[in-house]
């Protein structure tokens, strides 16, 4: 398996999200967090350049409501504003007056020392580990509406075991309480909610390219030379559409213009209403370390790492920065999507050595033909 990164600074500073575009999507997503940082500045704005509004001690606990490229808007007591979301750890689910009974469930379990019984799986990829916590090892995976039998509770995690024997835990607040469902009933679900991979040739397969930001979204700002975001995953994603319907796919654009800036469902319901093979989002990074390469941000492991690790591989050949390998990212465009999906970090904007190579076309079309020939090898396999 090749390496995969979880360096936290390099996956927290993602510039992928978008807003949300309801607010009943936004309270969906609300949770708690607390603040590691001895001052933490709040911002009017989700940059580094926005106007400070205040700032919060280190241990604040606050609501997040909402991110945006590796910004997290929050509120507690009278402060509320934007903040670096490599600075905060959650600490709590939806915190939101208003819960499913999926959270009312999870809520219930979070109180229960020790229990067993029944529950469903609500995230459409939910890891089981080999211990209460993200730091085990993953030894599994179950897809939403998988049923699985809870054997003790601890902390927010539970020892379940699935109906094929294997054993492990899992995040509670992924689970909610009710009887078993039909076996073939579940395993239809999970086969709806996932998108397995067609082997064979690229020809002919409807990929969707998906230039981030835009629009009044510029994404983040070059350090250096002020270069946007959005001019480069544009002019890089016309690149990939070039170089994919040349090896005979067919190739959609979420955007195709500077000035369009599609919300989140949109970008994701493209390419359902398309019934495309897979999705791929093109983003340049930035770090308040002194960090450069490329990023390649995979969310399920059944669906969408088999694709991302086709991608870094062909990245890592040599396109004039380092891959920095492979990272699970829990972001909106990655886990609200049903199609194959991969997000790829093309630089470090912060970076004044990246930034002065990714401005370069030629830098970009090696960057395109490299994700462009991933997806092949992807087809192949």
């Amino acid at each position: 398996m090749k390496r995969i990164l979880h360096t936290a600074v390099l996956a927290a500073c993602l510039l992928t999200s978008y807003a949300l575009p309801s607010s009943a999507a936004h309270a969906a997503d609300t949770y708690t967090a607390k603040v590691y940082a001895n001052s933490l500045n709040v911002r009017s704005e989700p940059a580094a350049s926005a106007a400070i509004t205040g700032s919060l001690a280190n241990g604040a606990v606050v609501t997040v409501t909402e991110e945006q490229h590796g910004w997290l808007k929050v509120r507690a007591g009278s402060v509320s504003g934007w903040v670096a979301g490599y600075y905060l750890k959650r600490t709590s689910g939806a915190a939101s007056a208003g819960t499913s009974s999926a959270s009312s469930a999870s809520t219930s379990v979070k109180t229960s020392s020790a229990s067993s019984g029944t529950a469903v799986v609500t995230a459409s990829s939910l890891r089981i580990r080999g211990g209460p916590g993200t730091s085990y090892e993953v030894v599994g995976s179950l897809q939403s509406g998988n049923a699985v039998t809870i054997l003790l509770r601890q902390d927010g995690w539970s020892r379940i075991r699935t109906t094929g024997g294997t054993t492990g835990w899992v995040s509670t607040q992924y689970l909610a309480g009710g009887s078993v469902p039909n076996l073939s009933t579940a395993s239809s679900n999970a086969q709806n909610t996932s998108v397995i991979r067609k082997s064979g040739s690229i020809r002919g397969k409807l990929i969707v390219v998906d230039p981030g930001h835009g629009g009044s979204d510029p994404g983040m700002l070059g350090t250096t030379y002020d270069t946007m975001e959005k001019d480069l995953t544009l002019q890089t994603s016309l690149y990939l559409r070039d170089y994919l319907t040349a090896k005979g796919a067919r190739v959609e654009l979420t955007r195709t213009r500077g000035d369009q800036k599609p919300t989140l469902s949109r970008r994701v319901q493209l390419g359902q209403q398309l019934g495309a093979d897979a999705f791929v989002s093109i983003h340049y990074n930035s770090s308040p370390k002194n960090v450069s390469g490329t990023l390649t941000f995979f969310y399920s492991e059944q669906n969408d790492l088999r694709l991302a690790r086709a991608i870094e591989t062909r990245l890592g050949a040599g396109i004039g920065l380092r891959s920095n390998g492979l990272s699970f990212g829990n972001y909106h465009i990655l886990r609200g999507n049903p199609l194959p999906a991969a997000l790829i970090e093309l630089g470090f904007l912060s970076n004044p050595y990246d930034e002065s190579i990714v401005r370069k076309a030629a830098y970009q079309r090696k960057a395109a033909q490299a994700i462009a020939e991933g997806l092949a090898d992807y087809y192949k396999n």
